[in-house]
């Protein structure tokens, strides 16, 4: 059982978090230029076992899809089509960018730090990874 890579795509910067082996546990992994995912998913694919392919699907609080859905469309179709032997799946992404703000304020992160949109950014995609985490073992029980 591979791993489950969650992506938190930003027109500049896009936030990455993985599961453990086991998919126990949502990690933040990294966050990369957005010009640069791509390559940087096909090295990471290429060293890491991974079966799922998480990606944040931006809406509209009525549940609308976004403005930024014009640019995730593209995205999971070149995943799916780049990286065949993977699932990849889009998973809502409402307030994750401000429920990452409240866990760093919870956490301690001084006011400074959180101005760091990269740590959001993979805050962010731990979030949604882990909200995919919960969803999966509610649908199995």
């Amino acid at each position: 059982m591979g791993r489950i890579l969650a992506i938190d795509y930003g027109t500049r910067r896009t936030g990455i978090a993985v599961t453990d082996p086991l998919r126990i546990i949502a990690n933040a992994l990294e966050t990369v230029p957005t010009h640069t995912l791509h390559a940087w998913l096909a090295g990471y694919l290429a060293a890491e076992s991974v079966d799922i392919i998480v990606v944040g699907h931006p809406t509209a609080m009525d549940g609308s899809p976004s403005e930024t859905m014009t640019q995730i469309e593209p995205l999971v179709r070149k995943l799916r089509a780049d990286h065949p032997a993977r699932q990849v799946v889009m998973f809502d992404e409402r307030f994750t960018s401000r429920l990452a703000l409240r866990a760093m304020i919870d956490g301690g992160v001084k006011k400074m730090a959180r101005r760091d949109k990269a740590l959001v950014d993979r805050l962010s995609a731990t979030i949604i990874l882990q909200g995919y985490l919960e969803s999966r073992q509610y649908k199995e029980l």
